[in-house]
């Protein structure tokens, strides 16, 4: 019988990795986390959590231009930055404000792209986080330049590099784990699995068991990990980082998990998804799991849960009122950096709106 007859097209089968059930019960035989982090990786999903309810409220009240929200996916978004030492690096997408938030970023400060401003709004060489990128995939290729450039100066930091389902869709994300795997770039991809590149199924993207399997095609390890179990993922991903800090090279993490809001506040998921479909993944709420854990081990009581909500409703108010300061806006920033040297069209460009601004002074 023919060699090719008896493989698996699919590639490699990877079992997802779990160490809280739904329940919140230890599954398994993976070691659990100390109780003082995953008690302080609750209070950082509250607080994850409060973000995206307010900044979706601050979209509908028209304060906000866009907000692709996160919620579902929160438990991804807390444990990648938690697994980050300062001199790391965290690569995000459109999607992850909760993550960069998590990172030490004033929140209000990372809402200043989605407000429809020219630059990201905080340092990222102070933070060590790059811009959030709009473009699917191509912050990997970023993220994976960095990785290398400290490797070629002997230094030991890593990268968090974030992308979706989608992402794995585009040849930026081949290139980069590519390039990663072969020159063993300290690098973890992270990918969240929401299940829809907006309204694409994963279904009609990739026909692998896994985007995890797809690890094997580059040459490096891939991890099928349960996303929205806190517990597992910062198993997972602090594995990741010690691997390729000590010098093991990249790692592929798929995160199973799934985005109960719409892509953006521009989308319907009604038209592509059911009813019962989000409301059997509301069952695997990642804070719920992680609370009954808690309770459970004696962690968390209403004294914390209470200090916890306060502290999400302080950081809701610090959100409100910094994006319902209005920024100072000078149109002629406009032509500030097109070229070094303007070109005579947009020195005449600029002089026309000059004049115009000129009109409306006086």
């Amino acid at each position: 019988m023919s060699s090719i007859a008896d493989a698996d097209p699919r590639g490699p089968q990877h079992d997802v990795l779990r160490i809280l059930d739904e329940g919140g019960h230890h599954v398994g035989s993976h070691v659990m986390p100390p109780v003082g982090e995953l008690l302080a990786g609750y209070r950082a999903l509250v607080l994850a959590r409060r973000l995206n309810e307010q900044t979706s409220a601050l979209v509908r009240q028209g304060r906000l231009a866009v907000y692709p929200s996160s919620r579902g996916q929160e438990a991804a978004q807390v444990a990648c930055s938690s697994v980050l030492s300062e001199r790391d690096w965290l690569f995000p997408t459109y999607r992850d404000t909760a993550a960069i938030a998590a990172r030490g970023v004033d929140p209000v400060e990372v809402l200043t792209m989605l407000r429809g401003d020219w630059h990201c709004g905080y340092d990222p060489v102070a933070h060590r986080v790059a811009p959030q990128a709009t473009p699917l995939a191509t912050q990997l290729l970023h993220a994976v330049g960095v990785a290398h450039a400290a490797r070629l100066k002997g230094e030991d930091g890593v990268v968090m590099a974030l992308c979706g389902d989608g992402a794995t869709s585009e040849g930026d994300f081949h290139e980069a784990c590519n390039f990663a795997a072969v020159f063993g770039a300290p690098v973890v991809f992270l990918v969240q699995n929401n299940k829809y590149a907006i309204s694409v199924p994963l279904a009609k993207q990739s026909a692998a068991p896994s985007l995890a399997a797809k690890a094997v095609g580059y040459g490096m390890p891939g991890v099928l990990v349960d996303g929205n179990d806190y517990a597992a993922l910062t198993t997972v991903l602090g594995d990741a980082v010690s691997r390729a800090r000590a010098g093991g090279g990249p790692v592929l993490v798929e995160a199973d998990t799934y985005r109960m809001d719409p892509h953006t506040n521009a989308d319907d998921p009604t038209r592509y998804r059911s009813e019962d479909e989000v409301a059997e993944w509301e069952r695997r709420d990642p804070l719920v799991r992680l609370r009954a854990h808690l309770i459970r081990a004696g962690a968390l009581g209403e004294q914390q849960e209470s200090e916890f909500a306060a502290a999400a409703e302080t950081m809701a108010e610090h959100v409100r009122d910094g994006v319902s300061q209005e920024s100072e806006v000078d149109p002629e920033e406009l032509f500030a950096h097109v070229y070094a040297t303007p070109t005579p069209q947009l020195r005449e460009q600029r002089a026309l709106l000059r004049a115009e601004l000129d009109g409306l002074e006086a």
